[in-house]
């Protein structure tokens, strides 16, 4: 189907015109489509012609319904969107181990934080937080992640000052379960902070510079085969 064709249609269902027959001026869609009289008339005119609307004509303004055949067209468009926007079950990101500037270690040591972790997470992180540097390719993928909720870590306040909340979503490195955790305010960056119940770069024998692999997912329960007991 013609792209502007396309659009003309998307426009007719935003005005209700799959589900009702509507009444709209050549005048009005133009506005809509950013587009002049003479050619919103003729896309209009097309789309009748190939059978993706009916029109009965009035006096001033016309009666349009949209056709299954056109009803079928967008739902085939929503599809193709859907299919480039829905998030995978599993998401692979690729990346060097690096350090960070210690502030992990203080934030996961919180016993707001680490009360919620233990409920929700199941497990008590070790103090710290496990840096992953991605590059623009890999962090592209984040996307598929800032529209779920994830496991929710609620903000809370000390005497001293207050703290945000923290999205989590399991993950899996070397058969090892860990967590991917984001403030639920401010940037993605392109460092990956995750935590996990025991030291990995012990455990795992990491070190800067070190490339790996994490697999996340948006399943709340994830298995990743190996006992992360110390």
């Amino acid at each position: 189907m013609k792209p502007y064709l396309l659009q003309m249609l998307k426009e007719l269902a935003l005005l209700g015109a799959i589900e009702n027959r509507i009444e709209a001026s050549s005048m009005q869609l133009a506005e809509r489509i950013n587009a002049s009289q003479q050619t919103a008339s003729r896309y209009l005119l097309e789309l009748d012609k190939n059978g993706f609307i009916n029109r009965e004509m009035g006096i001033k303004k016309q009666l349009i319904h949209i056709t299954e055949k056109g009803s079928d067209s967008l739902h085939e468009e929503y599809l193709s969107y859907r299919h480039i926007f829905s998030l995978p079950r599993f998401i692979h990101f690729k990346g060097k181990i690096v350090s960070g500037m210690k502030e992990g270690t203080y934030y996961t040591s919180q016993q707001g934080y680490v009360t919620q972790f233990k409920k929700k997470l199941g497990f008590i992180p070790y103090p710290g937080t496990l840096n992953l540097e991605i590059d623009l390719v890999e962090k592209n993928k984040l996307r598929f992640l800032k529209q779920e909720e994830g496991i929710q870590i609620s903000a809370f306040e000390t005497e001293n000052r207050s703290f945000g909340g923290v999205k989590c979503f399991n993950a899996c490195i070397n058969k090892h379960n860990i967590s991917l955790i984001f403030p639920l305010r401010g940037h993605y960056s392109n460092i990956l902070e995750f935590i996990a119940p025991n030291f990995l770069r012990d455990r795992l024998d990491l070190t800067d510079g070190d490339l790996v692999e994490v697999v996340v997912t948006i399943e709340k329960q994830m298995s990743c085969g190996a006992s992360d007991e110390k």
